[in-house]
């Protein structure tokens, strides 16, 4: 999906747990997270990474990907993948310019930045989020 997400220039960021991972602490996870600027010609650009990607389209239109609050899941744990329109606690543009690059797997991905991931987490009011925060402090320093 990263793949895909590249080639049709998408603009994203790895959340979540791969989020974590990729800051230099691992932890089980059943899906992948992938936050996507929720702006019309960036959905576009979703949409078509979508499609090339070969996921099911028929539920979603390209306008979803331009509205907040939509989470888009491919697949089932422990392989699901899931395209979010929006995080708690944390703007996308904001985000964009906080953010980490990384190359994994010989792509170039852009993650959220590891005070953001603690922005997000502590807004969520999960309990899985919650019990990431302290990790998260800990890789802050």
């Amino acid at each position: 999906m990263m793949l895909a997400l590249n080639d049709a220039g998408v603009e994203y960021l790895l959340v979540g747990a791969y989020a974590l991972a990729a800051h230099g602490s691992p932890r089980a996870t059943g899906d992948i997270d992938f936050w996507v600027r929720s702006d019309l010609s960036n959905a576009k650009r979703v949409w078509e990474a979508l499609v090339a990607f070969g996921a099911p389209t028929s539920q979603i239109t390209v306008e979803d990907f331009a509205t907040p609050d939509i989470v888009f899941q491919i697949g089932v744990p422990p392989q699901r993948i899931d395209i979010l329109t929006s995080i708690s606690g944390v703007e996308f543009a904001m985000a964009w310019k906080n953010r980490l690059v990384v190359e994994l797997d010989g792509l170039t991905v852009s993650v959220l930045g590891l005070n953001d991931l603690l922005i997000n987490k502590s807004s969520s009011g999960r309990e899985k989020d919650n019990a990431d925060i302290p990790t998260i402090k800990r890789l802050l320093g």
